[in-house]
């Protein structure tokens, strides 16, 4: 086995134009490319993997290429893409598009068992939503045990999505005077959620989403709460004083347009 992270850059093209940019680009068949499959080609005469992957929510691309050629790839790909409006967007932009489209963030949404230092911060497939992903009755394997008793009886918690009532928050800040603050990066404190004035979980991920014109959450919520259509209550703070407002479970991914995964691509 040999290690060539070093050696292999990765880029990600994403958005509705990704797929005619590319096509400009590159000599790869892009309209027999189906969801996470990988085809391989050039980009300005550089070998390349393309995969129909992406961490956000719509249409995306990610090309994989020799370290020493990537910038090459990129600029060729800035050039190519201009008539496009192709925009370079880093880390913050990411993080908003990936709560669009309910992608977790590991030690963020959720903890990994091996860093998790007590039990509160261990989560399973099945309370972060990956129980299609379990089969139960394969060959044993590591936690299997546990997993069958979590079946039996329920999982105690799951990762939901939220959409907050902004009129509500709106109306706080219309209260002491202040036009409402959204800010343009995603926040990763974690927020209580309430029902009836109990806790009854936590936000881990919140922001407004440029997409829909809404203010939602991925949240850990208990067990009976989690049924799309659930009123709960988020807290938010306003001048150092916190405030409950609405907020309703509902399914991820929140935006899941059709051309992220259709084969052949229109």
């Amino acid at each position: 086995m040999e290690d060539v992270s070093e050696e292999i850059a990765a880029l990600a093209l994403q958005g509705p134009t990704s797929a005619r940019v590319l096509r400009a680009a590159s000599d790869v068949d892009l309209a027999s490319l189906k969801y996470f499959r990988v085809a391989s080609g050039t980009i300005g005469g550089v070998p390349v993997d393309i995969s129909r992957t992406g961490y956000t929510g719509d249409l995306g691309y990610e090309v994989w290429m020799p370290a020493a050629d990537a910038v090459r790839v990129w600029d060729v790909l800035m050039e190519i893409g201009r008539p496009f409006d192709i925009k370079p967007a880093g880390m913050l932009a990411l993080d908003v598009a990936r709560v669009e489209a309910g992608l977790l963030l590991i030690d963020v949404d959720f903890n990994s068992s091996k860093k998790a230092l007590v039990d509160e911060q261990r989560y399973s497939p099945f309370e972060m939503g990956l129980g299609r992903l379990v089969n139960l009755d394969k060959n044993r394997f590591v936690g299997q045990q546990a997993l069958i008793e979590e079946q039996k009886h329920g999982h105690p918690r799951e990762i939901v999505g939220l959409q907050i009532d902004w009129p509500q928050v709106e109306s706080l800040y219309e209260k002491v005077g202040l036009p409402p603050a959204v800010s343009p990066i995603a926040s990763r404190v974690a927020v209580p959620v309430f029902k009836e004035g109990i806790q009854v979980g936590k936000a881990t991920t919140t922001t407004w989403s440029p997409t829909l014109k809404r203010m939602i959450a991925l949240a850990t919520v208990s067990r009976g709460h989690t049924r799309p259509g659930t009123r709960l209550q988020f807290e938010i703070t306003v001048e150092a004083v916190r405030h409950h407002v609405r907020a309703t479970v509902v399914k991820t991914p929140f935006f899941n347009p059709k051309r992220k995964t259709a084969t052949p691509i229109t």
